[in-house]
């Protein structure tokens, strides 16, 4: 079975850094689009970062120059780190993974979240 585990959220003050990590086990034979969302208390989720298996890269126009994506390939593990954090950035951070399980299809795939708090 395919889990995506999210982890390094927090408590942080503001203008601080945080790098989440997000490992996926299982039976995974090939991993395609990664990325991070997050959601808000009273709001929908919303789109963080992207990353493609080439490693291409997509940011909400909020994030950019703020937060950076990347992936390890060999470990099968994202990260985000984020830096100059507001309290606004405050939510739930997802983990998304579209990949294919070892004699199955495509699919998308979700970690639990992890909370990450922006507060002095």
């Amino acid at each position: 079975q395919v889990q995506l585990v999210e982890s390094g959220g927090g408590l942080v003050q503001p203008g601080g850094s945080l790098r989440l990590s997000c490992a996926a086990s299982g039976n995974i034979f090939s991993i395609n689009a990664m990325g991070w969302y997050r959601q808000a208390p009273g709001k929908q989720r919303e789109l963080v970062a992207t990353i493609t298996s080439g490693g291409s890269t997509n940011y909400a126009d909020s994030m950019k120059g703020r937060f950076t994506i990347s992936r390890d390939n060999a470990k099968n593990t994202l990260y985000l780190q984020m830096n100059t954090l507001k309290p606004e950035d405050t939510a739930v951070y997802y983990c998304y993974a579209r990949l294919m399980p070892y004699g199955s299809s495509w699919s998308d795939y979700w970690g639990q979240g992890t909370q990450v708090t922006v507060s002095s």
